[in-house]
């Protein structure tokens, strides 16, 4: 639907997060290296203007470090397109909240990035189609999507073009872990380096270090602390019992390789003995019994002191805390990741190559006139250029990175304050704060002039890594953390990318009963990891007979069809 039709909204106004927000701490795809590239100009659109304008923003991410562009990256991207922001971020877990209000009161940002909702402004009339705008206006999304550009496409049945992917970076090679099960520095040195391969391995290790030292600092020690704040309970509670059990990540599904049937991951028998383990864990003393209470700022000010042993988390879920540890000269109690899983028959999938292409986006509204639709985009399309890309993520020449002999450099006093004053540093520089806006290409590939586009390359990760980091992956015979997960060849490649990615379905026989199911798993999880060793078994039963009901089955069949379509839509890539 398309359009000025901002209809519908009272059956839109029921929530639905269907997939896990920023998932796996190594999703890897292929690499290549882009060939020379120009700045963006077609004989078709010679000269953007950079006449002063103002676009409205909404992101559904929270921005923190949000300065209105009055830092440095922020600052110059005015300077050379003439774009400023007048910008509102979703306060952890709302956005949501807010795309519902947006669309009860008909009243949009002009652009906007809204993660998960896609799907409600579409029904709801309010996102323009691109297609045409990005053919032609938009050469370096062409450029860079240009094998891909099936996957942006909304759907089978709408082929339009309404988000650019911009939380998924194209071509991207992961050089490090950021997820798995982790453990402080220090015990893993004091224990001598032990292997942590299954969730048996890492209860012991966590016990026998907590039995050696029940207090840090002189407060208590917490072995294992979990953050079940809203939508992150996915993260550190419900997800894990996926990767742990061998399966992919998709949310909040379960796809069949071979049928793509999809259900809700929590109908697979295996993990409920992973939930079986954290019930054994919370029972036994080794589980924060504030885990499910506790708030995100809680969650992160524990891990802050340097008292809890071990996380099931992904680096940019406790990233500020770790930060906060490194900034007091605390590195032995930063994290090192394993590729844990619930028994050795399982491998952990973190790696799965779900190919290019598709993602959480960037688009446009109907609040944006013809014109200005053609300005924005322009916008976004030099955001998408060699230029942007180098500032976006090095920041400006001679103040955040020199060029020596052609090769871009950050500076030690530079990486210093990148890695030890990380929150003051970005707020100051604007260095990553424009991720959403910012169709670009991953970690490894190599711009026409031979250097990395973004920092996050193997030389500058080594490099950064503190002496107890590099001492315990020296123990492991590693380089890197993930060189001890398993590759990426050892898994199939995923035909439907991942599932988290793709807009699921708005209308209400799919929205009520997904809300439903969410409602019942957020309620039963908890209560059957917190309950009795005896108590256990029947909550979690009644929780698989819950999911059963309420037009769940069905709503599943719906999610199958769009993925097996979805599937259908992308065979024709050009880069299959």
């Amino acid at each position: 639907m398309k359009g000025n039709t901002k209809k519908i909204a009272a059956l839109l106004m029921t929530s639905t997060l269907v997939v896990a927000a920023g998932c796996g701490g190594g999703t890897e795809t292929a690499t290549t290296t882009p060939a020379s590239n120009d700045k963006g100009t077609t004989a078709a659109d010679a000269a953007p203007s950079t006449e002063p304008v103002e676009f409205s923003f909404f992101g559904g991410d929270a921005s923190p470090n949000w300065t209105g562009m009055q830092d440095a990256v922020g600052k110059k991207i005015t300077e050379k397109t003439g774009v400023s922001l007048k910008a509102e971020f979703a306060v952890s877990g709302t956005d949501q909240q807010k795309v519902a209000l947006m669309i009860a009161s008909g009243e949009y940002p002009q652009i906007i990035f809204p993660k998960g909702e896609t799907s409600k402004l579409v029904s709801a009339g309010a996102m323009v189609d691109l297609t045409d705008l990005i053919d032609k206006h938009a050469p370096n999304i062409k450029k860079i999507y240009g094998p891909y550009m099936n996957r942006l496409k909304f759907s089978k049945e709408d082929p339009s073009i309404y988000t650019i992917p911009t939380n998924t970076m194209v071509d991207n090679t992961a050089f490090d872990a950021g997820g798995g099960f982790e453990v402080q520095l220090a015990v893993l040195e004091e224990l001598g380096y032990p292997e942590i391969r299954t969730v048996e391995d890492f209860e012991n290790v966590l016990k026998e270090y907590y039995a050696k030292h029940p207090t840090i600092d002189g407060q208590p020690t917490i072995p294992l602390t979990l953050n079940a704040d809203d939508w992150k309970i996915m993260i550190t509670v419900t997800n894990p019992a996926v990767f742990t059990t061998g399966g992919g990540d998709d949310g909040e599904f379960y796809i069949d390789p071979e049928t793509y049937e999809a259900k809700l991951h929590y109908k697979r028998p295996e993990e409920k003995e992973y939930f079986r383990w954290l019930n054994h864990m919370y029972n036994t003393g080794l589980l924060d019994k504030e885990s499910f209470t506790q708030k995100d700022d809680q969650y992160k000010a524990k891990i802050a002191s340097g008292r809890v042993l071990g996380l099931i988390d992904q680096s940019w879920g406790y990233g500020e805390a770790e930060n906060s540890l490194k900034s007091a000269g605390k590195y032995e109690r930063t994290y090192g990741h394993f590729p844990v899983t619930l028994t050795e028959e399982y491998k952990d999938p973190s790696f799965t190559d779900i190919g290019n292409g598709s993602g959480y986006g960037v688009g446009l509204t109907t609040a944006l006139s013809e014109e200005e639709q053609v300005r924005a985009i322009q916008f976004l399309d030099w955001m998408a250029s060699d230029e942007a890309q180098i500032l976006n993520n090095w920041g400006i020449e001679g103040e955040h990175y020199t060029l020596e002999d052609g090769k871009r450099t950050i500076p030690a006093d530079v990486q210093d304050r990148k890695t030890n004053d990380n929150a003051a540093f970005t707020k100051e520089s604007g260095i990553g704060l424009y991720a959403p806006l910012s169709v670009r290409y991953g970690d490894g590939v190599k711009d026409s002039t031979d250097n990395y586009y973004t920092t996050n390359y193997p030389e500058q990760i080594t490099a950064n890594y503190s002496e107890p980091m590099k001492k315990a992956l020296a123990a492991y015979d590693a380089t890197t953390w993930k060189d001890l997960f398993p590759a990426k060849d050892e898994f199939p490649v995923k035909k439907w990318g991942a599932a988290y990615n793709l807009p699921s379905p708005s209308t209400p026989d799919f929205t009520v009963p997904f809300q439903k199911s969410q409602d019942i798993v957020r309620k039963a999880i908890p209560a059957a990891i917190v309950a009795t060793p005896e108590q256990f078994d029947g909550i979690y039963d009644q929780m698989i007979t819950d999911l059963d009901g309420s037009g769940i089955p069905e709503m599943e069949a719906l999610y199958t069809q769009m993925i097996k379509d979805t599937v259908e839509l992308w065979g024709s890539d050009t880069a299959q």
